[in-house]
């Protein structure tokens, strides 16, 4: 069976260390990668659970801040902003007394939230494994900050 990818290998890509290659893929490891800013709205811990709210259908504030616990009513305001400005969420205003407005994603924020829904169900799968490595690493003695770094550096 013949197999055909279009995809091209990362040790042969002509552009890949090339700036418009940079541009076209972006470069998250680079301190002044405008992607890190997105990165870092859509991997919030809010973002992520906004985005997973909204892909079900479209809501009003009350309702997200009712879905989504322990978010503030700032945090979701703000993270809602960032989501908006990064044209993953479309606020809609209805010109009504009192005001009606409405959160949905977009296009992309559909994109966007399957892609962190992926992340959290396999967070949700890995769980049990994620706690037991974590009561393993807490039940090890501390060793003192001094004593590592020596060990480390000496």
């Amino acid at each position: 069976m013949k197999v055909s990818t279009n995809i091209p290998n990362p040790g042969t890509d002509p552009t890949r260390d090339s700036l418009s290659g940079k541009l076209q893929r972006g470069d998250l490891l680079a301190a002044g990668c405008p992607s890190r800013e997105v990165l870092r709205h859509v991997t919030s811990r809010w973002g992520v659970l906004v985005l997973m709210v909204l892909e079900t259908r479209m809501h009003r504030f009350a309702e997200l801040r009712r879905a989504i616990g322990g978010v503030s009513e700032r945090m979701l305001a703000q993270t809602l902003q960032w989501l908006e400005g990064d044209g993953l969420v479309q606020r809609i205003a209805h010109d009504v007394v009192p005001p009606h407005v409405e959160y949905r994603l977009t296009p992309l924020g559909v994109e966007a939230a399957q892609r962190v829904r992926g992340l959290a169900d396999w967070i949700e799968l890995n769980l049990p494994r994620v706690l037991q490595a974590q009561a393993r690493r807490a039940a090890r003695p501390r060793v003192q900050a001094s004593s590592a770094a020596a060990r480390r550096w000496g």
